[in-house]
């Protein structure tokens, strides 16, 4: 179904990407499947295994999974009540033995971070949700919640510049060239982060990513010099050059999703890109239009966050950046890119494949193929009755089972 050769098909289904290497599945008995595969593909097991690779059941339309789903996890979905709560309970029959330790988890639904906070506060959760806690966020729960315990890991989850390269005047390689070169990552470290983040392209950086660029390699791609006033001043030349001045600026609709993970960077770009003779105004789109609208590229400028699934080029490349990857938001198509991406993928020498994703990641700078701007920290607060759940430091989604959580009441 996720490869799109199911009679039912997904809504929305950005990681069909991933498993353009797949053939065909087959099945030996109850128990034994194969996954038959068109080249090597080392990784291909790390993408099976990833937080966003839920088993579906054969026997369940996706159109009722969307409101019950069914799946192999440790909790059995209980309810789902629209921006209020979400219920499960523990599953029986659940493959690990003894596991899970609770009898069941409620989220309930807190639009407003400031009311989730002083609900927090109040003792009325025994954990903050996870992968949403901003950094001064946190210091908010810590100031009003002394007792809460709380943990700050490095996240795989970049907030990235996009621009269609479809839609004039930004189908111009020199005006995305010239916007790339307008971003002074570190300012959105110490205003959106408390200072805690890091630099780094497609890949996250080590030393928490595997495969991201060291520093100063990393330095060496265009926009990444850490002199902003110098890369500034070549993106306002090339904005002379596509006859843009003082008095001929440049006016765009930047667009994003309506969260604060999204929206807050939005606007401290827009204040950026006015740095070069851009003027921005802000489009916060629905979470439920939020991804049609950018899959279908109903949009000129915005600002997305990679949800990347596990730190591997294979992901990443796959999902974001590949010729008429459903993901990849700007359009963006070099085959001699895809040809590189698919020699990685086959690569089962760590070094050797580092070298070639670095290659890439060369590339995809050269181009502006989509321009991370940075890599903030995540983290998570909770009560101190609540026990034995692992941060993930570059896989965020996948440490979100809680079979091993507990409460100590």
């Amino acid at each position: 179904m996720i490869a799109g050769k199911s009679i039912d098909k997904l809504r929305v289904n950005p990681r069909k990407s991933w498993y353009r290497n797949l053939e065909e599945v087959t099945t030996n008995g109850d128990y034994e499947v194969s996954f038959h595969l068109k080249r090597p593909q080392p990784a291909f097991i790390a993408l099976v295994a990833s937080g966003w690779s839920p088993v579906y059941p054969c026997h369940v339309p996706p159109r009722d999974m969307r409101t019950h789903p069914i799946g192999t996890g440790p909790f059995k979905f209980v309810e789902f009540t629209p921006n209020e709560r979400i219920k499960v309970a523990r599953n029986p029959d659940y493959w690990k033995k003894d596991r899970p330790y609770l009898d069941g988890i409620e989220w309930t639904i807190v639009r407003n971070p400031s009311t989730a906070v002083m609900a927090f506060a109040a003792g009325n959760f025994d954990r903050y949700g996870q992968g949403i806690l901003s950094l001064p966020l946190m210091k908010q729960i810590k100031s009003q919640a002394p007792q809460a315990i709380c943990e700050v890991v490095p996240w795989n989850i970049s907030r990235a510049l996009i621009v269609n390269r479809g839609t004039p005047p930004f189908d111009n390689p020199d005006l995305r060239r010239a916007m790339a070169l307008s971003l002074d990552r570190q300012a959105f470290i110490d205003i959106l982060s408390d200072g805690q983040g890091d630099i780094g392209g497609a890949m996250m950086p080590p030393p928490a990513g595997l495969w991201g660029m060291p520093p100063e390699l990393l330095k060496t791609l265009p926009g990444y010099n850490p002199d902003v006033a110098k890369n500034r001043a070549e993106a306002r030349e090339l904005m002379q050059k596509l006859g843009y001045s003082a008095d001929h600026r440049l006016a765009v609709t930047v667009t994003t999703r309506n969260v604060p993970g999204y929206r807050d960077a939005a606007v401290i770009l827009i204040d950026q890109l006015k740095e070069i003779g851009i003027d921005g105004v802000l489009d916060a789109v629905d979470t439920t239009q939020w991804y049609p609208k950018v899959m279908r590229k109903d949009y000129a400028v915005g600002l997305t966050v990679s949800e990347n699934g596990l730190d591997d080029p294979d992901q990443q490349f796959y999902e974001n950046f590949v010729c008429g990857a459903e993901r990849n938001y700007t359009g963006y198509c070099n085959p001699e890119v895809d040809r590189l991406v698919d020699q990685q993928s086959m690569q089962s020498e760590s070094d050797k494949r580092k070298q070639l994703v670095w290659q890439i990641e060369r590339r995809l700078a050269e181009d502006a193929a989509r321009p991370i701007i940075f890599y903030p920290r995540s983290a998570a607060c909770w009560q101190p009755q609540f026990k034995g759940h692992t941060m993930m430091i570059n896989g965020n989604y996948n440490g979100w089972r809680l079979e091993d959580a507990w409460l100590d009441k």
